[in-house]
């Protein structure tokens, strides 16, 4: 567990400014060799990020959990996932970061992709995805004429490769995920987890009855709307108690509790153990 008060959100890590260029490649090694081939636990709220190993190995922490990385592998890493990594020296390979808008603008509703490139995984590299990172690389590091233009291109065939290859790991599940107001819920509820809103009123914003948006969710997750919502949030409490030193208290009322008792009995309905069990459970394990 850190001792911030505060998880940290990079935009690179180390970084703080906005991403000025159309995307971002780097190599493995340029950044974690300045941080001894350890990257702390971070998380970037406007980016979305894909790791290519090539050679070498480690360690990720996906939101408090360990995942070795055999290599070749890739890590792929949602907006707002707490992430770090342990590598071992001289690991190679490329990390792509991708503004959430221009993810945004690769993905259509209706089509399924949104469900796999929000699943925080390790999988291992097919030939397509490592061949597309490295001309990505390329691409980015040299100054053609069109660089912007062919870079956005290469975004889109990034995403598309990469939920495809996350779909199939998983089965293919989540066929229905491209219902057009299930994605619109899922946007809704990342923007107002934290303010304990009323199911009417996620159905309001999204023009249906709460039993009509019940049905929907139901269908592609098999859990109600509700149970979303909480989930979403039991999720940040989750990597609150990990990764920051806030108190229980304090991270109810950061979640839109008015009652810290209030927060501390769902979060323990919801996980199995107390705030305060579930942090000391991690710290010994740690």
């Amino acid at each position: 567990m850190t001792s911030a008060l505060q998880i940290r959100s990079y935009n690179l890590f180390g970084e703080t400014d906005e991403l000025a260029d159309v995307l971002h490649v780097e190599t493995i090694r340029s950044r974690s060799e300045q941080h001894d081939w350890q990257l702390s636990p971070h998380r970037h709220a406007r980016l979305h990020q894909v790791l290519f190993m090539t050679s070498g190995g480690g360690v990720v922490d996906l939101d408090g959990g360990a995942h070795t990385l055999p290599a070749p592998c890739f890590v792929n890493i949602p907006r707002g996932v707490v992430h770090g990594y342990t590598f071992e020296p001289e690991t190679s390979g490329w990390v792509v970061t991708l503004p959430s808008d221009l993810v945004d603008h690769c993905i259509r509703s209706g089509e399924g992709v949104r469900g796999p490139l929000d699943h925080a995984c390790v999988l291992p590299l097919p030939p397509d995805l490592r061949s597309m990172a490295e001309t990505l690389y390329q691409e980015y590091h040299g100054q053609n004429f069109a660089r912007a233009q062919l870079l956005r291109s290469l975004a889109g065939t990034l995403t598309a490769l990469v939920a495809r290859h996350i779909h199939t790991a998983e089965g293919g599940d989540r066929q229905n995920g491209g219902n057009p107001i299930f994605s619109r819920f899922e946007t809704l509820v990342e923007q107002h987890f934290r303010s304990r809103r009323p199911l009417a009123e996620y159905a309001r914003d999204l023009a249906v009855s709460p039993t009509h948006l019940n049905r929907i969710v139901h269908q592609v997750t098999g859990q109600s709307a509700s149970h979303l919502v909480n989930e979403r949030m039991l999720r940040e409490a989750r990597r609150m108690l990990l990764y920051t030193s806030l108190s229980a208290a304090q991270i109810a009322y950061d979640l839109g509790f008015s009652d810290p008792a209030h927060f501390s009995r769902v979060f323990t309905k919801g996980t199995g153990m107390p705030p305060r069990a579930f942090r000391k459970q991690l710290g010994d394990s740690a």
